[in-house]
């Protein structure tokens, strides 16, 4: 956490001191900085079994941080591509379940603990450091923020963190036993690459975003064909 914490505040200090727009002649932009890109998403993952699927808490969610640089087509001001590097984070929540990243088993252990002690509140956190690449077409250059946009693109991100975290253990009828947390580290049935597409369309700087991954969340063999499925709202200047 405390290297995402790093990498985020990192990410922001370039967008803030590199932010700057300078008028061309007729009043279009030349975008000379960095700029921030901010998603907020509801998360799904396709691919999987009902023993899963039954257990996955349908307030899943993620958040995703980019700094972008945008360069304008010069011959064709409406269109622009943009390239960057941030941090993509997601968060499944499931319910009288365990992921045991921990296992020295050659699969990936998905355990029911409704009949067993369990924790009240468990979720499963990756996070990845991304470079997004996009095709942007703004209807009105001229005014950005009264625009309606779209965007085409691809990221591809290695690997920073894979935890699991339980709180407030319970019995089996769902009493308290002991309000802690526990929390374990571990990537090795995870895809060290994560590679996805995307789309966006909006009004100024407000859009809904969408983001299908191309590659499976596990390795090989592990565990089942799982794809991470990211929709929401994305609040950026560009």
């Amino acid at each position: 956490m405390k290297k995402l914490l790093f990498i985020f505040l990192a990410l922001v200090s370039v967008a803030v001191a590199n932010a700057q727009e300078k008028k061309k002649p007729g009043g279009f932009m030349n975008r000379t900085g960095d700029h921030l890109m901010l998603q907020l998403t509801s998360d799904y993952w396709s691919g999987t079994p009902d023993s899963i699927d039954s257990r996955i808490n349908g307030f899943a969610r993620g958040a995703n941080v980019y700094v972008m640089l945008d360069k304008r087509f010069k011959g064709s001001p409406q269109w622009s591509v943009a390239f960057g590097v941030g941090v993509g984070t997601s968060n499944m929540y499931f319910r009288n379940m365990v992921v045991d990243i921990k296992s020295q088993t050659n699969t990936l252990p998905f355990l029911n603990v409704d009949s067993i002690n369990h924790f009240k509140k468990y979720k499963l956190t990756t996070a990845f450091l991304e470079i997004p690449v996009e095709l942007r077409f703004t209807l009105h250059p001229e005014r950005e923020s009264k625009s309606i946009k779209a965007a085409l693109g691809f990221k591809v991100g290695t690997v920073l963190s894979v935890h699991t975290k339980g709180k407030n253990l319970e019995d089996k009828n769902g009493n308290l036993l002991s309000s802690y947390k526990q929390k374990e580290t571990e990537k090795g049935y995870f895809n060290s690459t994560r590679m996805a597409a995307t789309f966006r369309v909006g009004y100024g700087n407000f859009s809904l975003f969408g983001s299908y991954q191309i590659n499976n969340i596990l390795k090989d063999g592990v565990g089942p064909d799982l794809k991470l499925i990211q929709v929401g709202l994305n609040f950026s200047g560009l």
